[in-house]
């Protein structure tokens, strides 16, 4: 079977994607999509955890999901750079997974890899469609780039919510997976400063989303291009 799928998110570290679009992908999956994670390193320099649990924990996570395929790049924790070997290598990564749509982090954090990951991953979703460009593969390049907006704490306003309602409790036990990182604590470094049960956090947070358009729960999103509606009838969310 090939491994192209239709949305692929590519993150900095592994439970970045279920944090920030783990809702998204578990509805697209419902919808009968396939979807994919590229994670570019393995969270070996974060405090808790090492490389091997953490793969394990991400792999039970995807299952969760529904996530049709998941890759690791490989690159190094605490480490990303935007460099002509890194292009390269998500590069290759990208023509074999050939998404229409990528889900990227936002471009600012407090992480250093979160910043890069973003910049990164939008270069080389890019080059990915050079027919000369020297990485594996042949050339794809996505259709769409979305960036997550999720904990943001700035006034950036999102293009759209994606009502993750009916997939909440599934997120959360795709997060729950990562027990090395969550389990037990009040912090998650970039997404939650110290202060309150994770797992409450995040509800807290989605339900701030998806209270901008009237759901329960919600995942935000940016896209730079303005977004084509062909249905004005059909749009949601009431106005008064």
């Amino acid at each position: 079977m090939s491994d192209h799928c239709a949305v692929v998110a590519i993150a900095a570290h592994p439970d970045d994607v279920e944090l920030t679009c783990g809702g998204t992908l578990v509805k697209m999956a419902r919808q009968g999509y396939r979807t994919g994670i590229i994670d570019l390193t393995g969270g070996e320099s974060g405090t808790h955890g090492n490389r091997d649990l953490r793969q394990e924990e991400a792999t039970r996570a995807a299952h969760i999901m529904g996530v049709s395929i998941r890759l690791n790049a490989g690159l190094p924790d605490a480490g990303l750079h935007n460099t002509d070997d890194t292009r390269r290598t998500l590069v290759g990564l990208i023509r074999r997974l050939a998404p229409r749509v990528v889900i990227l982090p936002y471009p600012i954090g407090r992480h250093p890899d979160h910043r890069i990951a973003s910049e990164l991953a939008r270069d080389a979703s890019y080059l990915a469609g050079l027919t000369n460009f020297d990485a594996d593969g042949d050339a794809h390049r996505p259709e769409k780039v979305l960036y997550t907006l999720a904990y943001r704490e700035d006034a950036v306003k999102p293009t759209f919510v994606v009502d993750i309602t009916d997939e909440f409790v599934t997120k959360l036990e795709a997060i729950r997976a990562y027990g090395s990182q969550f389990a037990g604590k009040n912090a998650a470094g970039e997404i939650f400063p110290a202060g309150g049960d994770i797992y409450e956090n995040v509800a807290m947070h989605c339900a701030r989303y998806g209270s901008l358009i009237r759901s329960a729960y919600g995942e935000p999103f940016l896209t730079h291009e303005t977004v084509r509606i062909d249905d004005i009838v059909g749009m949601g969310v009431r106005s008064m």
